[in-house]
């Protein structure tokens, strides 16, 4: 689980082993149809949001049938179960965390990423003005408030060292997934877990101009925030399914791109609890992290350096017990436009 439940408030070695371990889809092939559509069950990291514009628009739009596929999202009762479920077989794809999936796989889960939904950390340290937090370093003597997951509180850890503040200097307290609620309560003097592109946005909407840090700006690597995982044996025999899945949501993050309020109209109805001035908000500036760095790679690319770096770095956290760069890679790039065989 990941810091998004708190918006209740509201190298080329390891590209070419990606190839070889994960290429038993058959000859790549960039326009697929049929006549006839397949159910494929997508299990959200979350309640429907401005992070799953590209899904809903490429169903609303019927890319998706296009390719053959009747997609059907679903939001977890518990968002720790998404991997869980996907391990068990009750849903085709689970949207997970890059961090989420390199803990299931160090705990024997077989699966794996194919393609990334958002390119870097969303995840940020957060204050309020009255707090004079401008930087990480002036953390230093105060209290943060996390939702107490581990790896989340090993980026606080790592970004208080690099700007040398000593980690016992401050207090973390775990406030679940009440974020916002407990800085403005007074209850801490920043948070570690709430999202540039949702909390942040949320409390610029209420005038409270805060200061945001990313994670990937106070010294964490870089990360994908959101990833679509599969199970690993059916990234071996559903190459087709697959492929034509990315090859629809690429479709729908480019209809998102070219018109972002049409795109929020579809997530408000899906989710009527949603308020549109923040999801239009929310999309606008989420948009460039969709998009790779790279711009001659294809939407959803997943980055091998980046993902070894943080991997090594989660190693080094003690947070997983097994080198996550040692075996069959935690990601392939085969199923996006253009890649593969």
């Amino acid at each position: 689980m990941k810091s998004k439940p708190s918006r209740l408030f509201s190298a080329a070695a390891t590209a070419a082993a990606c190839a070889v371990a994960l290429a038993a889809c058959g000859t790549k092939r960039d326009t697929l149809s049929a006549p006839a559509t397949k159910r494929f069950d997508v299990m959200l990291d979350f309640f429907p949001n401005a992070d799953h514009a590209a899904l809903y628009s490429a169903i609303a739009r019927g890319d998706f049938r296009t390719a053959g596929l009747d997609v059907r999202p679903e939001a977890p009762a518990d968002p720790a179960e998404p991997l869980k479920l996907l391990a068990a077989g009750r849903v085709d794809m689970a949207i997970s965390y890059e961090p989420e999936l390199l803990l299931a796989r160090d705990q024997g889960l077989k699966l794996v990423s194919i393609g990334a939904l958002v390119q870097r950390p969303l995840t940020s340290i957060i204050a309020l003005p009255g707090k004079h937090v401008a930087r990480v370093s002036d953390l230093a003597g105060k209290r943060v408030g996390t939702a107490g997951i581990p790896y989340q509180a090993a980026e606080l850890r790592s970004a208080l060292q690099i700007a040398g503040v000593n980690p016992r200097s401050v207090r973390e307290t775990n406030v679940g997934f009440n974020l916002v609620p407990a800085m403005l309560a007074g209850r801490v003097d920043a948070t570690l877990g709430g999202f540039w592109n949702y909390e942040a946005i949320q409390l610029r909407l209420l005038h409270k101009r805060p200061t945001v840090i990313p994670v990937d700006r106070a010294g964490v690597p870089t990360y994908d925030e959101l990833v679509l995982v599969v199970r690993q044996d059916e990234a071996r025999t559903r190459g087709q399914d697959l492929r034509a899945f990315m090859q629809a949501l690429t479709r729908g993050e480019r209809e998102v791109r070219a018109n972002p309020a049409a795109a929020s109209a579809l997530l408000t109805h899906a989710n009527p609890s949603l308020e549109p001035k923040l999801q239009l908000e929310s999309i606008s500036q989420t948009l460039p992290a969709a998009a790779p760095a790279d711009a001659s790679k294809p939407f959803g690319w997943q980055d091998p350096t980046a993902w070894a770096a943080f991997g090594r770095w989660m190693l080094s956290q003690k947070l997983l017990s097994h080198d996550p760069n040692g075996g069959l890679p935690p990601f392939s790039n085969e199923f996006l436009p253009g890649q593969g065989i």
